[in-house]
């Protein structure tokens, strides 16, 4: 009875063991799939970084526009008020022109009498 008793344990022990290869079976379709993964994962990475490198260089050249349309900005306010101090000029000028020629007139009335 013993024996047979042995002979029945033994029995359940080899069948539920699982051998080498049909742990290799079971797990190669699933480290195939880790490894499809993995790869996807890495290509994903390399796209993120291609796309980082993009968006910075991207907002360099933002950056440079602002500053240059800052720039802008104020060398047209240095031409309008360029503009401005060439307009007083002239109105001044025109006044001294005429009160040069009111002068002259003067002169002229003076020296004729």
């Amino acid at each position: 009875m013993t024996r047979m008793l042995g002979l029945a344990v033994l029995a359940l022990l080899a069948a539920g063991c699982a051998t080498d290869s049909s742990v290799k079976q079971e797990i190669s379709p699933l480290a195939d799939r880790i490894t499809n993964m993995e790869r996807q994962t890495a290509a994903m990475d390399s796209k993120i970084a291609d796309l980082s490198k993009k968006v910075d260089a991207q907002n360099a050249d933002i950056q440079a526009l602002r500053n240059s349309v800052a720039d802008s900005n104020a060398a047209a306010a240095k031409a309008q008020q360029a503009a401005a101090d060439a307009q007083s000029a002239a109105a001044r000028a025109e006044t001294a022109a005429a009160k040069a020629a009111k002068a002259f007139e003067l002169k002229q009335m003076k020296g004729a009498k």
